[in-house]
């Protein structure tokens, strides 16, 4: 009899599974994979280059509960990752920082001239409730013509304007010559890597885990008391209101005998090429080797589910299976594709630590 039986190994069951290990649950986890990890997933490919499976993966959050919750499981290598995006013949710096405008206009504004500049450039919009009204309103037409519209377009197969707002608001704009693509008080990659961090994470005795396993084929013949999905939330209902929409991406990789191909970590194409951006690994991993691997990313609606779509619609869909999961008080549904909701890394990771702190909670209320 396990007291858990937790689908998924990625952050959202991976770091539930650990809690509850710690505090005497026994736990099984599960995963469809043939490895741990997730979509954060990292291994050495052929030439011995250690390359993230499922595109980059770069950590990064404000919340110090988090940082010192990972930090238990690896030790870090402090990495402050920078984009540049390919524009008008020119690579510069995304977020539009006064080096972006500067370099494109061939000015040489101050940060107090560039204030003046963007809102001589900007379009009131109001109400700012869409992903191109959130640029619009900030930057103007033509700034987000050349760095964003293109870019959502490939990466959602829809236009800014039908997004909800929250998908360009993620990109700051920046009137200093800040370069880095995240300013959180904390930004590290584990030093050995994520799927080493895992193996740690989930080396507890009280954690069994079980990989190339579909959970509905095992659900019924392994005695538990409690589940924690973290899977698809629709799919765990059938599908009974309708398949929620996600984005996919195919990741073509190609190592190179070179020691650097470009000149960061990410470019970005904003409308140039198929393929949104690529992403050279030694940068991230900051990893020695004769050889190099990128990775380029082409937005698809086919393959495994990566980003839920925001648009109002699509939550009209999940807030009815919200509801059935609101009935069914032994299973907990949880991580980017159980709330069907675009969270980093980070916020999965303070998502499972509240629900193990609601989930201990509830176990001390039921008398024994």
């Amino acid at each position: 009899m396990y007291d858990f039986l937790i689908v998924g190994c990625g952050f959202a069951g991976s770091v539930l599974a650990e809690r509850l290990a710690d505090a005497e649950k026994k736990v099984l986890i599960v995963d469809k994979r043939d490895h741990i990890g997730g979509n954060a997933y990292d291994f050495y490919d052929t030439e011995g280059i250690l390359i993230h499976k499922y595109g980059p993966h770069i950590f990064h959050t404000n919340s110090e509960e988090v940082f010192r919750c990972l930090s238990r499981f690896t030790q870090w290598r402090p990495y402050e990752h920078r984009v540049l995006a390919s524009v008008d013949g020119q690579l510069l710096p995304i977020p539009i920082n006064l080096t972006t405008i500067n370099k494109l206009y061939g000015r040489n504004l101050t940060s107090d001239e560039v204030v003046k500049f963007l809102a001589s450039k900007a379009e009131l919009r109001k109400p700012v409730l869409t992903s191109e009204d959130v640029v619009v309103n900030a930057v103007g037409k033509e700034l987000y013509e050349k760095f964003f519209r293109g870019y959502t377009k490939k990466q959602w197969d829809l236009d800014p304007s039908e997004l909800d707002a929250s998908v360009t608001a993620r990109v700051p704009t920046r009137t200093n010559c800040d370069d880095r693509y995240f300013t959180d008080t904390y930004q590290a990659m584990p030093k050995n890597g994520y799927t080493q961090m895992f193996r740690n994470m989930l080396s507890h005795p009280n954690i069994h885990i079980m990989l190339n396993t579909n959970y509905k084929d095992i659900v019924d013949l392994i005695p538990h008391q409690k589940l924690i999905y973290t899977g698809p939330i629709d799919a765990y209902f059938d599908y009974l209101f309708g398949k929620l929409p996600y984005r996919s991406i195919d990741f073509h990789f190609e190592t190179l005998d070179q020691d650097i191909y470009q000149k960061t970590g990410t470019i970005n194409y904003p409308i140039s090429n198929l393929y949104t951006r690529i992403t050279e690994f030694k940068y991230l991993t900051g990893q020695k080797h004769a050889k190099t691997t990128i990775v380029y990313e082409y937005p698809t609606a086919e393959g495994d589910p990566y980003y839920p779509i925001p648009r109002k619609e699509n939550q009209d869909i999940y807030n009815e299976y919200k509801k059935l999961a609101a009935q069914i008080p032994t299973v907990y549904f949880t991580g980017r594709l159980g709330t069907y909701k675009y969270y980093n890394m980070d916020q999965v990771v303070a998502q499972s630590l509240a629900l193990f702190r609601k989930i201990i909670k509830e176990e001390n209320a039921v008398p024994q």
